[in-house]
């Protein structure tokens, strides 16, 4: 045997040991260098960032990408699914001020990350996905990265899910272009709902916050999502 060779068991244990520190090197790097920079400074965020590993969330064969600045296609389906941009889904989930203990709703959850993450901050998370196949990707991703306890469940995103209501707080992954009622409603007294509204230049997160019957809302910065097809604007008649 060459002196520098390792023996195929402990080859692969070394490569997988060597995946393993690439990715939290990676993690590192964009909590420095993706959230910091985009003022995202909640320290109890960018621990669950840190900790929770992006990589088991993308589809097989493409967690190289896990980590890069932009929105990751998570899905292989009819129904397009993607994991927001870090920086973006950062400041969405920072503006929701989340607690221990308190009750979320994940909307279009893809294959769970924002669920994961969730989580990692305390709370009780239902994550939600229109079609069942990619419900069970989202529990398949979420056991391996330590997640199980997440409860996914599949049906109309703008629907929501009135089976685990009052929620303390929902995250829209995605743009609409309509208000999400039906998801408002779900919000308990006091609950907050962000999602990026519009399309192109003129999109913004936005944040709706519950007082009673009535929703404030509040634009919070400039953001590009793929839009959500369960919130497109149905055109009107022309004559």
């Amino acid at each position: 045997m060459h002196p520098g060779s390792i023996p195929g068991e402990a080859s692969n244990k070394f490569l997988k040991a060597l995946s393993m520190v690439d990715f939290a090197q990676a993690r590192r790097i964009m909590v420095d260098g993706q959230l910091r920079t985009f003022d995202v400074n909640d320290m109890p965020l960018l621990d669950a960032m840190d900790t929770v590993p992006r990589e088991h969330f993308v589809l097989p064969g493409r967690e190289e990408l896990a980590y890069i600045d932009q929105d990751i296609l998570v899905s292989d389906g009819a129904e397009l699914r993607y994991m927001l941009s870090p920086m973006i889904l950062g400041r969405m989930i920072q503006a929701l001020g989340i607690k221990a203990g308190e009750r979320v709703l994940d909307v279009a959850c893809g294959r769970g990350y924002a669920s994961a993450v969730f989580r990692d901050l305390g709370a009780q998370v239902t994550a939600l996905e229109s079609d069942e196949t990619l419900a069970a990707a989202a529990r398949q991703s979420l056991n391996a990265a330590g997640a199980g306890d997440v409860v996914v469940v599949a049906g109309p995103l703008d629907q929501g899910h009135a089976g685990n209501a009052p929620y303390d707080a929902i995250l829209v992954n995605g743009a609409v272009e309509i208000r999400p009622d039906a998801l408002l409603q779900q919000l308990a007294e006091g609950g907050r709902l962000v999602c990026v509204i519009g399309r192109g230049r003129a999109a913004r997160a936005t944040l709706y916050v519950r007082s009673g019957n009535a929703f404030g809302e509040r634009a919070l910065f400039e953001a590009a999502a793929p839009l959500l097809a369960a919130f497109v604007q149905t055109p009107g008649f022309t004559f």
